[in-house]
């Protein structure tokens, strides 16, 4: 078996600073970047709120940029994804089908997934008017209407965000009462902005093109009573119907919370298990940012790379 000192399972701004921090230690650390090479990211068509970038940068280039210069330092990726992993004894194991790898220290970042609706259209206007993260995309809504599907915490959360720009916020619930908890139903209901659409799904993303350029018109709404369809036009769509974290991998090996989101201990990224981090999005369900992914993924690097240190391992 191949052995790293190293090894990042998943990439993203968590993973590939890690790998970044890592690789300038000398650790040669190796990156599994699995079925979506550089995270969330990559379905992100504009990035303005990270730091460096004033006229802002693609989500793709960003990633693409971040693993240049991990690599540029002796990181290493492959674009596989971990099957199973063997934290039960050190050195750990991680297996892509029947190929083992062998490592002193892991650093996790698979990150979480959006949970959307489901639909074609929706994935194909993906960053061209939907979107799964208004503190990413809000402000590319100004003075536009806007509609936001869910009825928990997280839709109100961000259909309260969204009215700081659009001039419309219609929230999209598939029942006629609110799941949020009670200050943040009492919120919505008294902004001016915010207006429902009860008993309703989105049964379809419409939009055009101009210039080789999606643009979101209107969605197709369907009464859940009565079957009634209608139309909805908005020019933007969020999906609020929360997040979840890519931990099946570590079902029963590794501590979490009744989410799923992996426990790290204090203000570190040190698991359960020694020689096992996490960072980025898989143990973050607070902020979900690209630039907070990043800090937790270098905190990751100095944890695994003074842990080493500790076992001897330099």
């Amino acid at each position: 078996m191949e052995h790293r000192k190293v090894i990042i399972i998943g990439s993203g701004p968590a993973g590939l600073t890690a790998a970044l921090y890592a690789a300038r230690a000398n650790l040669s650390p190796l990156v599994f970047e699995g079925s979506q090479p550089g995270g969330q990211l990559t379905i992100t068509t504009e990035v303005e709120n990270f730091p460096g970038f004033p006229e802002g940068i693609t989500g793709p280039k960003l990633m693409d940029e971040m693993r240049k210069q991990a690599h540029r330092f002796g990181a290493e990726s492959k674009y596989e994804h971990i099957d199973r992993v063997d934290f039960s004894e050190r050195p750990f194991k991680v297996y892509v089908g029947d190929t083992g790898y062998t490592a002193d220290s892991i650093i996790i970042s698979t990150g979480a997934s959006a949970r959307l609706l489901g639909l074609d259209s929706e994935k194909e206007y993906m960053g061209f008017g939907v979107s799964a993260c208004a503190t990413c995309d809000g402000f590319f809504f100004k003075d536009l209407e806007v509609a936001v599907v869910g009825g928990g915490d997280t839709a109100i959360e961000e259909a309260t965000f969204l009215t700081k720009f659009a001039t419309k916020v219609t929230i999209i619930h598939r029942r006629d009462e609110l799941r949020a908890s009670k200050i943040m139903r009492e919120r919505a209901e008294k902004n001016p902005k915010i207006e429902f659409k009860w008993n309703s799904v989105v049964t379809e993303v419409v939009g055009s093109e101009e210039n080789g350029i999606k643009k979101l018109t209107h969605l197709q709404l369907k009464d859940t009573n009565t079957g009634a369809m209608e139309e909805l036009r908005v020019d933007g769509l969020f999906i609020g119907i929360g997040h979840s974290p890519n931990t099946s991998l570590f079902s029963d090996l590794l501590d979490m919370d009744d989410n799923g989101y992996l426990i790290t201990r204090g203000k570190s990224t040190y698991t359960n298990i020694d020689g096992v981090f996490a960072c980025g999005d898989v143990q973050d369900h607070v902020y979900r940012q690209a630039v907070s992914a990043a800090g937790s993924g270098c905190m990751a690097s100095i944890d695994a790379e003074r842990w080493l240190a500790e076992q001897g391992i330099e």
